[in-house]
């Protein structure tokens, strides 16, 4: 038997074999267009664990037939990055395409990492395929990331997973070898979290821990195996996402007890700072909100205290954030409310500003009425007039409904003074 996973035994070679991502790689689609014309930028492939970033990478470097330079950000440094383009300069020269460079978790790079690759891009010396699982406005340099095509790659589906399984079945070299009934997929689907490398990997645990040549697949048999071999906390493993997923609901559900002990595990995986106290600061906001305004201002402080300050003393920092947080009355008011809010945007469209709230900068636009009905609320009793806000198409739509907590009852009731009945406060 191949000792290799699974998950690199089944890593396709072509977009034909290519299983997801058919928003960007699919027929028509406008990286597969690329490809195909073999007019391809630098670009960042932005998208969780599992979903092909790596694999595309190769794939892409395949069939342009071009060199192929990969580098980890977690192991590499500037020494050779310096290495591979001075390859790279070699290697273009003589086969008339210029070569790949492939950085896994690009975010991970330092900015004058970052800042070695800024002139082989410019040149293009190298074409730069950067994988990253991070929002790359925050962990990419600007100037590096102005030279790339940002592409965003989505967790795989119901049924990506189940045709990834069904292909490894009937074309692995091992597993075609055995009868494999899947009486159930629920446990493999919930354990595998849309990360497709994490289901082969799965799989082939579970398949071997079952044995024999034939093998019944169920959700009961998945759970058990699975529990009984999970892996101890790895920051650049897949387990970093269920640790840092334990640990958000933690705070939301107000346990600052479980909370500080998820903290802790990151912490003592090597965890950078900078990536806890980003999602306490999100979190600040979408969980907490204007249940308690002083949540992001303090969320906030601990994210430019922990930059300045680093391991070890920032734990001491982190700690203290995460303790008020999940300590802190919640509301998710404003994160629905902007979900609400760009539905109706996306259901209405592009709905006219009405004309007594237009600018009206020249003498023209007065003339034609722009502003002229405006109430300046200054002007006004108890500095409010109750004039019309919203274009007359979404006219008394309400997208914030204050939560059920003291300080959002006292927004309520504020509202309420105001607009009467208008938007049911």
């Amino acid at each position: 038997m191949d000792n290799t996973p699974l998950a690199e035994r089944m890593r396709p070679t072509s977009l034909d074999n290519y299983i997801g991502q058919k928003h960007i790689v699919g027929e028509g689609a406008i990286l597969r267009n690329a490809i195909a014309s073999n007019i391809l930028p630098s670009i960042i492939l932005w998208g969780p664990p599992g979903v092909g970033k790596t694999t595309l990478a190769n794939i892409i470097a395949h069939q342009l037939k071009r060199p192929f330079y990969a580098l980890s950000a977690i192991n590499s440094g500037v020494k050779d990055i310096r290495d591979v383009i001075d390859k790279a300069k070699g290697n273009g020269m003589f086969a008339g395409n210029n070569p790949i460079l492939f950085i896994d978790e690009i975010h991970r790079f330092s900015k004058s990492q970052q800042d070695s690759l800024l002139g082989a891009v410019e040149k293009g010396t190298v074409t730069l395929i950067g994988a990253t699982t991070e929002n790359p406005s925050f962990e990419v340099i600007s100037a590096l990331l102005s030279r790339c095509q940002v592409y965003i790659l989505k967790h795989l589906d119901k049924e990506d997973l189940l045709e990834m399984l069904e292909q490894a079945i009937k074309t692995d070299p091992f597993l075609k070898t055995k009868k494999i009934n899947i009486v159930e997929n629920e446990a493999l689907l919930r354990l595998s979290g849309g990360d497709g490398r994490k289901l082969l990997n799965i799989f082939e645990l579970v398949v071997n821990a079952i044995g024999g040549e034939n093998i019944e697949i169920t959700n009961e048999k998945v759970s058990g195996i699975v529990q009984q071999n999970i892996a101890i906390y790895d920051k650049a493993g897949e387990n970093h996402y269920d640790i840092i997923s334990a640990f958000i609901k933690s705070i939301r559900g107000s346990d600052p007890n479980a909370a500080v002990y998820w903290l802790a595990r990151m912490i003592e995986g090597g965890e950078d700072p900078s990536f806890i106290a980003r999602r306490l600061l999100i979190l600040a906001s979408e969980d907490i909100g204007n249940a308690n305004p002083t949540a992001m201002i303090l969320a906030n402080n601990c994210f430019q205290a922990v930059n300045v300050i680093g391991f070890p003393e920032s734990r001491i920092i982190l700690s203290q954030t995460v303790i008020y947080l999940a300590s802190s009355a919640k509301s998710n008011a404003s994160y629905e409310a902007i979900a609400k809010a760009m539905q109706q945007v996306q259901q209405t469209g592009d709905q006219p500003v009405p004309l007594h709230l237009r600018n009206a900068p020249t003498k023209l636009m007065k003339d034609i009425g722009y502003g002229k009905e405006y109430q300046y609320s200054h002007g006004y009793e108890g500095n409010f007039s109750a004039q019309e806000y919203l274009p007359d198409a979404v006219k008394g739509m309400k997208f914030y409904e204050p939560g059920n907590n003291a300080r959002e009852k006292e927004l309520r009731l504020f509202l309420k003074s105001r607009w009467g009945e208008k938007y049911g406060y």
